[in-house]
């Protein structure tokens, strides 16, 4: 270890070259082992040392990254009151995940599309899994068969990310913005429900 990488010892380097390819992707930078490196204040040689390549990092960052992404759609679940229908919390997931991605463009993109990521990699598949998980609860009550709650998860899925992801498109400005509690997402969503409500059958109590 030299000189420069001795204030990220003891096991801190990594989560430090993590939180420099963070800051890189909130800036809108194109990220490099030796930006992370230099953004971190550690030899050029270190990233590859902990993630042997860009794929590597790039892997570690979205893992965190979909941690984050969860949590955000659980933090905007659970600030509900006790007595929120299964469509306030349906909603509320759905503003997470809007909020997360107005909050974290470089980061969004990097989740969902960049080439790459190792997608296969374990504990990356597990997170993601979780954050679907998060959505597919949400949806669960408005679908009386699984066929019809995997049916309902992908629209409202769809509905959410192609939202969120036309914000990067500069498309469709009157769906602006993409925040929390937008109105045009929950008039959306209102939309998409009464046509559950029609195809499906009710919601259960």
């Amino acid at each position: 270890m030299t000189a420069k990488d001795k204030p990220h010892h003891h096991g801190a380097l990594r989560p430090a070259l993590i939180d420099a390819a963070r800051a890189i992707l909130a800036e809108g930078g194109t990220l490099t082992l030796r930006q992370a490196a230099a953004r971190a204040g550690v030899s050029h040689a270190a990233p590859a040392h902990h993630f042997g390549n860009l794929s590597g990092l790039l892997t570690a960052v979205a893992t965190e990254a979909f941690t984050d992404f969860t949590a955000a759609m659980e933090t905007h679940r659970d600030a509900l009151p006790p007595d929120a229908t299964d469509r306030d919390r349906l909603a509320a997931i759905c503003r997470g995940y809007l909020d997360f991605a107005r909050n974290n463009g470089g980061l969004f993109s990097l989740m969902f599309n960049a080439d790459d990521i190792d997608r296969s990699a374990p504990k990356l598949s597990r997170v993601a899994q979780g954050s679907y998980d998060v959505l597919a609860a949400a949806c669960a009550p408005f679908a009386a068969t699984p066929k019809e709650a995997k049916a309902l998860e992908t629209a409202v899925w769809s509905l959410v990310h192609g939202y969120a992801q036309l914000r990067f498109e500069q498309m469709a400005a009157d769906l602006h913005p993409v925040a929390a509690g937008a109105p045009a997402f929950d008039a959306i969503l209102d939309l998409l429900l009464a046509g559950v409500a029609a195809q499906f059958a009710s919601p259960k109590p």
